[in-house]
């Protein structure tokens, strides 16, 4: 399980003439996800989701508040917590100048896997993900679906239990949107636990067990979407946001 309590994160920027502001890009959140879970953290650019999953991710420590993770916390244990992690975002950069193949080897490596098991894993991939055609090529010269597809294969191969996955689906065409929805679903059945930023509302109400909504930082509501939408008497979340924030 994965309990986020009290996070907070605060930057200082400078504004005219050089003065020192202070904001809180995310301030007092507190919620807990669990295996065979996908839940879904949405708002508006700038709300905090990559902020906050960096920060569950162990990418980033929080001003105050604490991450535990399986009764872990980062601060003691963050290798032990990071090898039951995958993380994803919708720029993850890959290593241009070798192939898929010796991406996944180097990950499984990485990861402490033995030999005769990542290749076994690499096998199962590349049929799953119909990367044959392209697994000796270098990422350089791959197109977008397949370097994303790479991507994907490269946070399976060691079989982790928590998935953090930030806008993995902006800016892909249809196709390779489904393949990433459908790994969503899989490892859902598979009891993986999933955290899912987008700004697609509509398809965080198809795939999302639960949902986080975020505003400037803050949560704003959080319940199944049914939940959510019957209690701002909305049809969808897009509404049900819009609902929340005249709220406030």
């Amino acid at each position: 399980m994965i309990r986020v309590d009290k996070i907070a994160k605060k930057f200082t920027k400078f504004v005219d003439k050089g003065k020192k502001v202070d904001f809180y890009a995310d301030y007092d959140i507190s919620f807990e996800a669990v295996e065979g879970e996908v839940l879904g953290i949405l708002g508006p650019n700038g709300a905090g989701k990559t902020t906050l999953l960096r920060i569950i991710a162990g990418i980033m420590k929080p001003s105050s508040g604490k991450v535990i993770i399986d009764n872990l916390e980062y601060e003691n244990s963050e290798v032990k917590i990071k090898r039951k992690m995958a993380f994803l975002t919708g720029n993850t950069k890959l290593y241009k100048d070798i192939s898929v193949y010796e991406l996944l080897e180097m990950t499984g490596e990485y990861y402490g896997m033995r030999k005769k098991d990542i290749v076994s894993k690499i096998k199962y991939l590349t049929n799953k993900f119909d990367m044959e055609s392209f697994l000796h090529q270098r990422i350089v010269a791959l197109s977008t679906g397949q370097v994303q597809k790479a991507s994907i294969a490269r946070c399976l191969i060691h079989d982790p239990k928590y998935y953090i996955l930030d806008e993995p689906t902006s800016g892909l065409d249809i196709i390779s949107s489904k393949t990433i929805l459908d790994m969503i679903k899989e490892e859902k059945k598979n009891n993986k636990c999933i955290l899912y930023s987008t700004h697609y509302m509509e398809e965080a109400e198809n795939i999302c067990d639960r949902v986080i909504l975020l505003n400037r930082g803050k949560i704003i509501m959080i319940g199944t979407p049914d939940e959510i939408r019957r209690k701002t008497k909305t049809s969808n979340l897009r509404d049900a946001f819009f609902a929340l924030v005249e709220d406030e």
